[in-house]
């Protein structure tokens, strides 16, 4: 050993110049003589080890792709794993050098586990800066919020005395090259993804091509963290006679309920929302026989993507024309409560830990910052859900239930690929390592099948096709874990349907009902 670290010594003592020496020392003598609060040194020591192995930037990567940013997502990616590569195979192995010497770092820095690979380029750095630059090729935007991170993580690795400076801006720097070098073999191609080709026979529906008759619910709190511009002015001027609802405090049910109680009632319900508000006024359209129009004014629109209206003038074209289709639902029931209306899918496990945290904290921090600490939270402390389901006992991340089929590539459905098809897609994720487990749950089908080729993927995942399923829930922590159905969280009809088993846990059931939605949308053949 001593053997071996004095030529790793040598060798960075004749490649590096004496001046960036002398810089490194002085950098590190700096850093070290700076008295920082004990909180300050834990905080850059947790951000320095939740970098650890990427799981930050995988954190992130899943948060870009469940916003529907999956193009940034996936090129940060492969940019960190083509980064993390040359760093750890190649970089190191011809460069090496020595690690700062523990005893020059106050004690309260120190990492738990000291690395003792090569300290020239850092790995960390390079990883960051890989990702960072690779988002922002995609989405310069969202690049800018996470160049500090990346820088941060930089840091934190000078902080608690892992690596020299000039380790670090080697890092930095063969990340973003990596990430630019990328591009050149893959041009970035900013904009929005396409949704899924339009499926479902075309079926004719009432025209109302002043807005006539038309009733619409407007949330203006879905999606207002990604919203450009505001849908309702369109909606305004091109449907000129139909009636925009604004929620406050009420809830859609309460809204639609008034206005079919009234003597000249809608006929036609419209929705301007994301999935969750979407799939609210569904179910009062089932319910009264209505034709639904959907305008995309969420944040991720899944539903109305699908349907082939995914953006306002599409929506408001079909309406106009009277064209349509004929979807497929699932209906999810409590105990004996009466069932919901579910558009997308349904889960329990990971995913709606991250929804019911994320909600917790947007209130007070704005979507964004909650989200990425709501991933990061889930992250490190979630646990596997035990469920029943079909009579059968397993224990799983999650449990994911899309309404028709979605993409076989993927492990978690994350949209539906079909509006008719009559079938609900059963995924179930079982418990292991936690980074795959958030790896699963974040990628699209190119993404996943270059994680699965590299073993990044949860090793048991179980798919299955069936019309219904019945799941029991086991409590965690004492508490039974909340059921999401299109971005919304089931937490009191958990709890109320727990109190009617003998045992500890609650029963849901899901059921497919094809055809059993009118919606607008353009013709397949034209539009």
């Amino acid at each position: 050993m001593a053997i071996t670290s004095l030529r790793v010594a040598v060798r960075r003592t004749r490649i590096l110049p004496h001046w960036l020496r002398r810089a490194d020392a002085a950098v590190g003598r700096a850093i070290n003589r700076r008295h920082a609060h004990p909180a300050i040194d834990r905080f850059w020591g947790q951000v320095s080890g939740f970098a650890d192995k990427g799981v930050l930037w995988w954190t992130l990567a899943g948060v870009l792709a469940v916003t529907r940013r999956r193009r940034p997502a996936a090129r940060g990616l492969l940019s960190l794993l083509v980064a993390s590569a040359l760093t750890n195979l190649i970089a190191k192995k011809v460069f090496g050098g020595d690690r700062p010497l523990l005893a020059d770092v106050p004690i309260g820095r120190h990492l738990p586990k000291p690395p003792i690979t090569p300290s020239f380029p850092s790995g960390h750095s390079a990883s960051g800066a890989a990702f960072a630059t690779g988002v922002a090729l995609e989405s310069p935007r969202i690049g800018a919020v996470i160049a500090p991170v990346a820088i941060g993580v930089g840091y934190s690795r000078l902080h608690t005395g892992a690596h020299w400076m000039s380790d670090v801006v080697g890092g930095l720097a063969l990340g973003a090259a990596v990430a630019g070098a990328g591009a050149l073999l893959v041009t970035p191609k900013p904009g929005v993804v396409p949704g899924p080709p339009r499926t479902g026979a075309d079926r004719p529906l009432p025209a109302a091509p002043d807005g006539e008759g038309v009733f619409v619910i407007v949330n203006r709190s879905s999606g207002t963290s990604v919203m450009r511009f505001d849908p309702t002015a369109v909606l305004a001027e091109r449907l000129p006679r139909a009636e925009l609802h604004e929620l406050h405090e009420e809830t859609a049910a309460e809204a639609v309920h008034r206005a079919l109680a009234r003597p000249d009632p809608p006929r036609i319900l419209g929705v301007c929302g994301g999935d969750g508000s979407v799939a609210a006024v569904a179910h009062e359209a089932r319910t009264a026989g209505l034709p639904l129009f959907v305008v995309p004014g969420g944040t991720f629109n899944h539903f109305a993507r699908t349907a082939g209206a995914a953006s306002v003038d599409l929506a408001v074209d079909a309406l106009q024309r009277g064209e349509g289709v004929r979807a497929d639902v699932a209906e999810l029931s409590f105990g004996h409560e009466p069932p919901i209306t579910v558009l997308n899918t349904a889960s329990v496990g990971v995913y709606p830990d991250f929804v019911a945290e994320r909600e917790r904290l947007e209130v007070h921090l704005g979507r964004w910052p909650a989200a990425l600490i709501s991933a990061i939270r889930v992250l490190t402390r979630s646990e596997p859900v035990t469920i029943v389901m079909n009579g059968r006992r397993a224990r799983v991340w999650t449990l994911f239930v899309g309404v028709g089929a979605n993409d076989p590539g993927t492990p978690a459905p994350l949209q539906r690929r079909r509006l008719d098809g009559g079938v609900l897609d059963v995924r179930m994720l079982h418990a292991g390592s936690r980074a795959r487990a958030a790896a699963s749950l974040a990628f699209g089908r190119r993404t996943s099948a270059l994680l699965r080729q590299l073993r990044l993927l949860p090793e048991r995942i179980e798919s299955l096709r069936t019309e219904s399923i019945e799941v029991i829930v086991r409590p965690r922590h004492g508490q039974p874990p909340g059921f999401a159905h299109d971005g919304e969280i089931s937490l009191e009809a958990a709890e109320e349907a727990s109190a009617e088993l003998a045992v500890p846990g609650y029963r849901t059931t899901l059921r497919i009902v094809p055809a059993a939605l009118d919606v607008y949308r353009p013709s397949s053949s034209g539009g």
